[in-house]
């Protein structure tokens, strides 16, 4: 697996990422490990979890488990404040929080420290100071955030800079090929500002794995079965696969692909619940599609 720079972070990431999101909710200690085994052995480095995840928690507890004695191979991201308007993101808060994620995770420092929501109640100058204390502390080694907009990463940015506190170096949003929103005006920005781009949900909740056909129900137990999916997604849908069968691969590999190869992210993160999936996923960022593929690629609207 190829490693990348994350941005002027100063950390090295896999070019495919695990998200964590269902280590202690969905799944419990022994599949967790054999989750992370298999992403370990495929060259999966860049873990990215939060501090809600697993019921408030128990993401963090079981990685700090299955990662004993393994800690110096990963890079840890995780994330603070997922419910704006709480307080979450004051620098009180921050500082308790950090505590408990250090505890849970097993470790004495994040690698990657993320605002999960903005917080319109808390100034964000107030946030990025905390975070700067956390780094320079050696608690933090950078510090991003998420669900961001490209207005909240500008200002956000210029703050840091007036304040010469540490700056946002990641930001972390909701992007795949069904969603391209962000090639508007936060890709841009972030190529312009140097910060990396990650994507999650990369294969929309599964839509992009290829399991799910028209006219079909969701399988029960999948993220979809309750949901209907309309007829104009599958349209794109079945014009992406075309696409990716023309050149000799699956839908879900040009899910991965595509995002790995767009200039601006960084590494693309992606859940999963088996080990197959790890090795599936890791797998995928293999094909690097040339710009004038990318360029080619089916609308997302």
């Amino acid at each position: 697996m190829e490693l990348v720079d994350l941005g002027e972070s100063g950390l090295r990431v896999s070019r495919v990422g695990l998200g964590c999101n269902n280590f202690g909710g969905r799944l419990g200690l022994g599949e967790t490990r054999a989750v992370v085994d298999a992403a370990l052995e495929a060259g999966v480095t860049f873990f990215d979890t939060a501090e809600t995840y697993g019921d408030g928690g128990g993401s963090e507890r079981l990685l700090g488990e299955v990662l004993e004695g393994r800690r110096d191979q990963v890079v840890l991201a995780t994330k603070f404040a997922w419910e704006p308007g709480d307080g979450l993101a004051a620098p009180e808060s921050i500082r308790r929080s950090i505590e408990g994620s250090l505890e849970r995770l097993r470790t004495d420092r994040i690698d990657l420290y993320y605002l999960h929501r903005p917080d319109p109640e808390i100034p964000i100058g107030d946030t990025l100071g905390a975070l700067d204390e956390l780094v320079q502390a050696g608690k933090v080694r950078a510090i991003g955030c998420s669900n961001f907009s490209a207005e909240q990463l500008a200002e956000a940015d210029r703050v840091a800079r007036e304040q010469g506190s540490a700056c946002f170096t990641v930001l972390q949003n909701h992007y795949n090929l069904l969603r391209r929103d962000d090639d508007e005006d936060v890709l841009p920005l972030c190529r312009e500002l140097g910060v990396a781009y990650i994507p999650y949900f990369p294969l929309a909740s599964g839509l992009l794995t290829g399991k799910y056909r028209r006219g079909q129900a969701a399988p029960e137990g999948t993220r979809l079965a309750d949901r209907e999916i309309e007829d104009e997604q599958f349209d794109r849908i079945e014009a992406l696969a075309g696409f990716a069968e023309e050149r000799g691969h699956t839908l879900h590999e040009l899910a991965i692909a595509a995002l790995a190869s767009t200039p601006g992210i960084a590494s693309v993160i992606a859940g999963a619940t088996k080990p197959e999936q790890v090795r599936a996923n890791a797998a995928a960022a293999s094909w690097e599609l040339s710009q004038g593929e990318l360029d080619a690629l089916p609308a997302s609207a």
